[in-house]
Formats: structure tokens, C-alpha cells, sequence
């Protein structure tokens, strides 16, 4: 349904432009602060996988057995490593970035209340984006970028209200989102403008709105992910009896266990799934009331099909036996890098019916 066209109100624009800008320098204090939390962090308060994987022996008592001969004979106790249910280890957690130290904990509190204010700068700044024209603010890349970055930053804060581990996620959301929007504004910023004809429809709220929430959370999953191999890889060779290296044991030691990440990403990823679904759905839809067809093969469409597949076939190696651990991590990293690409480059490289409004 087309709505009567109007006047982008350059005052406007202009101010959700300094504000995306004011936006970009808190969370580049919010960067320095999250890395005072990690530098100034105990590193003496770490090492709790490592006592439960290789120092349990050497810690745990040992066990005096009466002999038939009235004597003694000593046995040590076995060490054991147990198994989770998922393929990982069963370790503690780690303490956190901060190590469980005042003056770490100090710098992170700071930092989570700078992304917080650099959130709701930029939620300003798209909010006014969107007054400029009086429409949805998600009409061309430049404006799905820094709603994007908005909504992954809010799921954040929204983990983090509901006491969820994740405060060690802060140092990488923040570095992504800046370097989002340091793409956004450099390269796929365009002016605020009224829509092209085939997007104006009331589905460009549900349609679009669904997708860009569901790649922020995607992108919480895949950080969980891509964290998990590491600390995996870490874990064993700590059982293997290996010494990973200072750097390795000071940052993956402070990270949850990777049972803990494996089971948070699972649970993003599949908590989200079914509304990824919606979304070509609804897409789907738009395109019979906007081109005559509900599905003509788009390069958008299909690469939207694929994700679907990859996240689909992701959830399904989970209860899959030996598709679970590492295996099923880099199907969920090719899932996401399928969604990554279907926004980038689907939309600069490709062309088709999605390709619209330059980028």
C-alpha cells in the first residue's frame, strides 16, 4: 500500500548523522575500557582449567590401603577427565574478563555503561533517521547497518539485564559495530530519501525488521561460536597434557568453559531459527504483492534459502551422532558467513531485483 511521498526533512538527517558520528566515539571509549578490563584483570585469580584437567591428580589425596601383612601400601587417586553430554569438557567456567578483581571489574562496568550510552546515541541517531522521512529507517544498506549494529548491541545489553554470562562478548560487539558503522559511513552511506516504489509497503516493517533482528542475534551466536573452537582447542591441549601459551591462557582462561559457549550458541542460534523462517516467508509474500510471483529464483532469495538450509542442517547435526563439538561450530560459522554474504555481497556484487537504490 503506497503512502504519499514527502520531503526528507534535512535538519533531520543531518542530526541522526551526528549523532551515528557521536554514537562511533563512545564506542571507541567503550573499546578502551573493555580492554582496561581484560589488561588490568588478575591474572593470578585464572588457571581453574587447568587444575581440573591436569592438576586433579596431583591435588587430589592420596589413598592408604591396609595390606594382608598388616602393612600399608599408598595409591594415588586417578586423575579423570569427565565428558559433557555435548563432546566437551566438563571444566569450570572462567572468572570473566576482569579475573574477579575490583579494578578490572571497575574498567568493565565502565565499559558496559559507555556501550550502553553509545546505544542509545545511535538508537537516536536512527530513530531520526527514520523522522527525516517519516518511514521505516532501513531502506537502503546504510540505514540497515546501523540498525543492525543498534539491534545486535540491544541484544547484548538485554543478556546482560537478564544475567546472563556475557559480559566477556563486550570487547568483540564492540569492535564489530565499529567497524560496521565505519563501513557504513564511509562506504554505503546515502542521503535520507523517500523509497524506491517497490519498497514502499507496509512489509518493509515486518520483512525487514525481522531480518536485521534476526542477524543481530545470529551474530551473538556466531561470536559464542567462534569463541567455543578456541577455548575447545585450548581445553585439550590442556588434557593432552600440553602448555598452551601466556597470551592463550590469560584471555581463553577468563572465557566461560566450552561445554558453557557450545550450549549458549545452540541455544541462540535455535531460539532464532524458527523467526529466520518468518522472514523468507514474509518475504515471500511482499514479493507476490510486489512483482507478481512469490518466488523467481532472486539472488537474494536464494542465498535467504540457503542460510535457511545451513542453519537448519546445524540444528540437526546437534542431534545427529558425531555431528556435535567442532563439527556442528563450523556449520554454524558457514551458516552465518552465508548470512553475511547475502547482505554484502548478494547486495554490491549481485545483480537482481533486490538491487536497488545504488547500495
Amino acid at each position: 500500500m503506497s503512502t504519499l511521498a514527502v520531503a526528507a526533512n534535512e535538519n533531520l538527517a543531518q542530526i541522526s548523522n551526528y549523532l551515528i558520528y557521536s554514537s562511533m566515539a563512545v564506542y571507541t571509549l567503550a573499546f578502551l575500557a573493555h580492554i582496561a578490563e581484560w589488561v588490568f584483570g588478575s591474572r593470578s585469580k585464572v588457571g581453574r582449567t587447568a587444575a581440573a584437567l591436569t592438576g586433579a591428580a596431583a591435588q587430589a589425596p592420596a589413598v592408604q590401603v591396609r595390606t594382608k601383612g598388616g602393612g600399608t601400601a599408598v595409591l594415588e587417586k586417578p586423575k579423570v577427565v569427565t565428558r559433557s553430554g555435548n563432546g566437551t569438557r566438563d571444566v569450570p567456567d572462567g572468572p570473566g574478563a576482569a579475573g574477579d578483581t575490583e579494578k578490572g571489574d571497575l574498567y568493565g562496568r565502565i565499559a558496559v555503561s559507555l556501550t550502553a550510552l553509545a546505544f542509545l546515541i545511535e538508537a537516536g541517531g536512527v530513530a531520526a533517521r527514520a523522522l527525516s522521512v517519516e518511514r521505516a529507517p532501513w531502506g537502503n544498506m546504510y540505514e540497515f547497518s546501523i540498525t543492525f549494529s543498534t539491534v545486535a548491541v540491544g541484544v547484548y545489553l538485554a543478556l546482560l539485564a537478564a544475567k546472563k554470562n556475557v559480559r566477556w562478548l563486550g570487547l568483540i560487539l564492540v569492535t564489530t559495530v565499529l567497524l560496521d558503522l565505519g563501513i557504513a559511513t564511509k562506504w554505503l552511506y546515502t542521503d535520507s530519501d523517500q523509497l524506491v516504489p517497490a519498497l514502499d509497503s507496509y512489509w518493509l516493517w515486518i520483512h525487514v525488521s525481522t531480518a536485521i533482528f534476526c542477524g543481530a542475534v545470529f551474530y551473538v551466536g556466531a561470536a559464542g561460536t567462534l569463541l567455543y573452537l578456541f577455548r575447545d582447542s585450548y581445553e585439550a591441549k590442556l588434557a593432552a597434557g600440553g602448555k598452551p601459551g601466556a597470551f592463550a591462557t590469560s584471555v581463553l582462561e577468563r572465557l566461560p568453559s566450552a561445554a558453557s559457549l557450545d550450549k549458549l550458541s545452540y541455544r541462540i542460534n535455535a531460539a532464532v531459527f524458527p523467526l529466520w523462517t518468518f522472514t523468507i516467508v514474509a518475504g515471500a509474500i511482499w514479493a507476490g504483492d510486489a512483482w507478481g510471483r512469490y518466488w523467481g529464483w532472486d539472488p537474494k532469495e536464494v542465498w535467504s534459502f540457503v542460510t535457511w538450509v545451513a542453519y537448519a542442517g546445524y540444528l540437526h547435526a546437534r542431534a545427529t551422532a558425531g555431528w556435535k563439538g567442532r563439527k556442528a561450530a563450523y556449520l554454524a560459522l558457514f551458516a552465518f558467513a552465508c548470512w553475511i554474504w547475502n547482505y554484502y555481497g548478494v547486495n554490491i556484487l549481485l545483480n537482481g531485483k533486490h538491487s536497488y537504490a545504488g547500495v
